[in-house]
């Protein structure tokens, strides 16, 4: 598994789940964990060995049975990992080989949902396409908006992404010119339930979070995207980290959410103030870091997505996926698209050693990268999510 190119100063990755295969071996996958100094342990084969809880669930090839189990089950299986991977001396007899392996998807996606709860990216995409309206449309701080997306397209760090084709205009249909990236957290629900979940037990059905790239024809996206929302301008891909941070792992990144000033509807207003997540992501194009945007500043927290999407009596499902939608600072160094550090194509940014962009180039390759805070006051990594473009 390739590394992303980050600063000279690496955190090391956190405690987290996923699984890898090995190349061109289709079948042969298993459930691993990165240890910090980048090796990656076997935990179906520590938790046979050593007695540990539920082996049943962590042989399998990857954590679809985990996240059918529920929040106990997690919460246990989470707590004797931990004690395991940091003891290296134990854990060495059960490392994978080093070289060889591949990651695969670490969870079926059963349903995705891409929200938009990020207010500062809101306002960017109205200022672009509504300048002379307000930015924010009437619903947007009542309620998370979102659109249901594709489920079977959402693949694993590192896959390629094919340029895709697509209605740009009337009479004009072919391989999109606005290529875009959209830097967001992704959810992973599990504890399959019928709705409506109340926002204070939505927690229970969070089982962690990945990194996720939204790629986005922003041309095709445009004109089908009137009246109805988002369709194959982004249905034909969407990338996840390999590795699935457990949510406990990040409860010292926890943050009060941005003050709203809207009044929530009722189900989504909790017993305690909502909170969210102080990760801090990065993007890469060809090496080049474009922006660092910072996940605090989402307007919503997974918690109100879960009950929003329940509200209407949807059930849940393990494996649901969760975007949070793009997440965008103040500032431009924050903006986790192009559309907005590009200003709709206006504003071409400078790479050096190559032509600027405004959308993404045939073999451009992306790369998105986050760390959290530890209790210790240190910083880990929540690993990365890279694609390269292929030709259409």
């Amino acid at each position: 598994m390739t590394t992303a190119p980050q600063p000279t100063s690496v955190p090391p990755p956190g405690l987290a789940l996923g699984a890898v295969g090995g190349a061109g071996r289709p079948g042969s996958s298993r459930i691993a964990c990165p240890l910090p100094d980048g090796g990656l342990l076997d935990v179906g084969s520590l938790a046979t060995a050593q007695r540990g809880p539920f082996p049943d669930l962590l042989t399998a090839p990857n954590l679809d049975r985990l996240l059918d189990a529920g929040a106990p089950v997690w919460r246990e299986v989470v707590d004797w990992l931990r004690s395991w991977r940091d003891d290296h001396e134990k854990a060495v007899a059960h490392r994978l080989p080093a070289e060889g392996l591949v990651p695969v998807l670490p969870f079926t996606v059963a349903d995705y949902v891409d929200f938009y709860a990020c207010e500062q990216h809101a306002r960017n995409a109205g200022l672009i396409f509504r300048p002379d309206a307000e930015p924010l449309t009437p619903n947007w701080g009542h309620m998370p908006v979102g659109y249901h997306g594709r489920a079977g397209t959402v693949r694993v760090s590192g896959s390629p992404v094919t340029r895709p084709a697509g209605q740009r205009a009337a009479g004009d249909f072919g391989p999109t010119r606005a290529l875009d990236v959209e830097a967001e957290l992704g959810f992973v629900l599990g504890g399959p339930v019928p709705g409506p979940v109340p926002v204070d037990d939505a927690g229970d059905h969070v089982f962690g979070v990945v990194l996720l790239n939204d790629w986005s024809a922003r041309d095709v996206q445009g004109f089908e995207s009137r009246p109805l929302g988002p369709h194959l301008g982004k249905s034909f891909a969407t990338s996840i980290s390999a590795w699935v941070t457990p949510i406990g792992e990040l409860d010292a990144a926890r943050v009060p959410l941005p003050e709203h000033r809207d009044p929530a509807l009722p189900h989504l207003t909790p017993r305690e103030p909502a909170r969210g997540l102080d990760v801090a992501l990065s993007v890469y194009l060809n090496g080049h870091r474009i922006a660092d945007p910072p996940a605090a500043d989402l307007y919503w927290s997974a918690e109100q997505m879960v009950a929003h999407l329940t509200s209407n009596g949807a059930s849940l499902r393990a494996g649901d996926l969760l975007g949070s939608g793009t997440v965008s600072g103040p500032d431009r160094d924050g903006f986790g698209s192009l559309l907005e550090l590009s200003w709709n194509g206006r504003d071409p940014i400078a790479l050096p050693g190559g032509p600027p962009r405004t959308w993404l180039a045939d073999g451009d390759e992306v790369v998105i990268t986050a760390t959290a805070p530890a209790a210790d006051g240190s910083r880990f990594s929540l690993g990365e999510v890279r694609g390269r473009i292929r030709p259409a």
